[in-house]
């Protein structure tokens, strides 16, 4: 390819400051493919500029690189290595910039390869590395998809797999169908039909489950147990396997922890704060006692812990004691004669620290949520009732209508309804709601998020959505209402089940900030130990702390992190909050990556949500607007930030 037929990259900052570098080149000619290497007996096989990472949703923070594949001997290897910051006024440092290089990853740690020809935009490529990780999404803004495929070609076995087409998988010697998937699409990734994993969550993790108590704190006035009147005395074993393919995404090789170790760590100031502002915070989160007046010298570096009385002290200093749940005498005072909620706020902020009665949930949760405005009255509301059911049931129709014949030749219908039917007879069994064969709720489960698959077409179904469907439908008990209270929901989680994992990225990323300026010895150990990537908190961000309490816990939590009070993202102040409450246990024990992960899995069922609830509203009051501005704009629970430039036309390449 000749440097003329390039696409016109002048719009690329880093790009461009790449070019003053010297170091800007093109795709390698046909005659001179193979390029010298520093390292002995290695070759470059290709070389693409201008190959992108997108951290957030916005087209003018993207991270421009080189991307290389490098042959050395018989081994093949990927490297991706980000421009240099053009200038001082760079939305991301070049440490922020580091966090993301990929650092020769050999092909055989890796699974597949899944490419995306979006109808605008630019060709992107997802790679899944064999632990079940998956590196950000790399961005081809100057074309050359099939020339890199193509080349991977001539070096590894890269075979398309049988179900997608855009999924290439590499090295593939054994069962086709098994190795078929993209971790990405979580339902097909750990059949529960399949053999043994060698990346399952440890077995330890099942009987903990097994043996989970009622002993921990009572955080509300009602359990489970008094709304079924049965005990919770059992769980679904082939849930806790189904919800291993979240957990995949966790289980992290040491060769991947390596290669991803670059997070949140490099040698240069991130440019977020000033550096005095990050000790003021930290001083005051772990001492809060000591008078502000007294200057402080602890070093970052120092890894105290903070052990539980000085942390209670926090928590009595900064949080809130939490009030009993609002009830429905109290309720009736938020609203107008014509039930109109007068102080949208006030109730909020109620909510925030007490939660709800249960028996109010099905008519504050529509609120919250913003299936209902506060300020409609209940005609309105029952009016707008009438309306969207009348919706539902035309959404509901496309896929009833289908016939057999028609199925046949709808790939994408039967996959769905396979992975949907397949989960939800494993979603929350154990309850009397949704407990023994041919429960109607169960199927009510499966139609909703079969209606969600045609309605939202583009996201479709991915594991894990059935868990946050569940909760809904059990306080709405009813089809209609449950879907679009779970539309609205998912108009701020949806990104968490993107392919391209955008959303979780980006809320990684700002968990790490967060812990940097919240609880630097923290930081610094993670550091230390290749910690930085966070992947041990990603369970409970993508389903939103469901599997860590029981089910009444869970509700009030949800309820309590959807008024968005005092944060919109509160919920990654409560990861803080964990994390630092056992802070002196993690560097006492001093846990590497794998015993972190464990220890953290066992924590379900034995967090005390009161006290991480005050804890997390300390550490939001704490950080103030420089935590804020440490969470990317988009980042969800936000509204998606409408930024047409991201889905720019760009010319595709030829498919492969």
């Amino acid at each position: 390819m000749l440097e003329s037929e390039l696409h016109d990259l002048s719009d690329d900052a880093d790009y461009a400051a790449s070019q003053q570098q010297g170091s800007a080149s093109v795709m390698l000619r046909s005659d001179s493919a193979k390029q010298s290497s520093p390292r002995e007996g290695a070759e470059i096989v290709f070389l693409k500029d201008n190959v992108a990472i997108h951290p957030t949703q916005f087209a003018s923070e993207r991270i421009s690189g080189r991307l290389k594949l490098i042959k050395q001997s018989s081994s093949l290897s990927m490297t991706w290595i980000p421009y240099k910051a053009h200038s001082s006024e760079a939305r991301l440092s070049d440490k922020d910039r580091n966090l993301y290089i990929i650092r020769a990853v050999p092909f055989t740690d890796i699974r597949s390869i899944r490419r995306h020809n979006p109808a605008f935009g630019w060709q992107y490529v997802i790679v899944v590395l064999s632990s079940g990780l998956a590196h950000p999404p790399l961005y081809f803004y100057s074309g050359g998809v099939k020339e890199f495929l193509a080349t991977i070609k001539q070096h590894v076995l890269l075979v398309r797999s049988e179900e997608d087409a855009n999924v290439f998988l590499v090295n593939d010697f054994q069962n086709t169908l098994q190795r078929t998937l993209s971790s990405l699409e979580m339902p097909r990734a750990v059949p529960l039909t399949c053999g043994p994993s060698n990346t399952s969550v440890d077995e330890s993790i099942l009987i903990e489950n097994q043996e989970r108590a009622d002993n921990g704190a009572n955080d509300g006035r009602f359990s489970v147990n008094q709304f079924h009147g049965k005990p919770r005395h059992k769980v679904d074993p082939a849930r806790d396997l189904s919800i291993q393919v979240l957990e995949k995404f966790s289980l992290v090789t040491r060769f991947a922890r390596e290669t991803t170790s670059q997070l949140f760590g490099e040698n240069q100031s991130n440019g977020f704060s000033p550096i005095d502002r990050r000790t003021h915070i930290q001083t005051n989160l772990d001492h809060p006692k000591k008078s502000s007046n007294v200057e402080e010298n602890t070093s970052d570096e120092s890894p105290v812990a903070l052990d539980s009385q000085e942390f209670d002290n926090l928590s009595l200093v900064w949080g809130k004691p939490r009030q009993p749940p609002l009830g429905s005498e109290e309720w009736i005072t938020f609203m107008d004669s014509e039930g109109r909620v007068t102080d949208s706020e006030a109730l909020r902020k109620r909510v925030f620290y007490g939660g709800l009665d249960h028996k109010l949930r099905n008519e504050v949760w529509g609120l919250l949520l913003g299936y209902y405005p506060y300020e409609s009255t209940y005609a309105e509301r029952e009016f707008l009732k009438s309306v969207k059911k009348s919706e539902y049931v035309n959404i509901k129709n496309q896929w009833q209508s289908i016939s057999s014949a028609q199925a046949k030749r709808f790939t994408k219908f039967r996959e769905r309804k396979g992975l949907i039917e397949k989960d939800v007879v494993r979603t929350d069994r154990s309850l009397a709601f949704y407990e023994g064969d041919d429960n109607p709720n169960v199927n009510v489960l499966r139609d909703i998020l079969l209606t969600y698959s045609f309605y939202n077409f583009d996201l479709g179904y991915c594991q894990g959505m059935s868990d946050l469907l569940s909760p809904i439908l059990f306080v709405m008990d009813d089809e209609s209402e449950a879907f679009w209270c779970f539309v609205a929901l998912m108009e701020r989680l949806g990104p968490n089940f993107n392919r391209d994992q955008n959303g979780m990225h980006s809320q990684l990323f700002a968990l790490s900030k967060l812990v940097e300026l919240l609880d630097s010895p923290l930081h610094n150990y993670f550091k230390q130990r290749d910690c930085l990537n966070y992947f041990f908190c990603f369970r409970w961000i993508l389903i939103q702390f469901k599997r860590e309490f029981e089910y009444e816990k869970t509700m009030r939590l949800w309820e309590v992190l959807w008024t968005h009070y005092p944060s919109e993202h509160l919920h990654l102040y409560v990861c803080v909050a964990i994390l630092k409450r056992y802070r002196g246990k993690i560097i006492g024990e001093e846990m590497d990556f794998d015993t972190l992960l464990k220890f953290i899995n066992e924590l379900s069922g034995h967090i005390n949500l009161d006290a991480t609830l005050r804890d997390a509203e300390a550490l939001c009051i704490c950080a103030g607007e420089n935590g804020a501005a440490r969470i990317p704009p988009g980042t969800p629970p936000s509204l998606p930030v409408e930024d047409g430039s991201f889905y720019a036309q760009q010319e595709q390449d030829e498919i492969l």
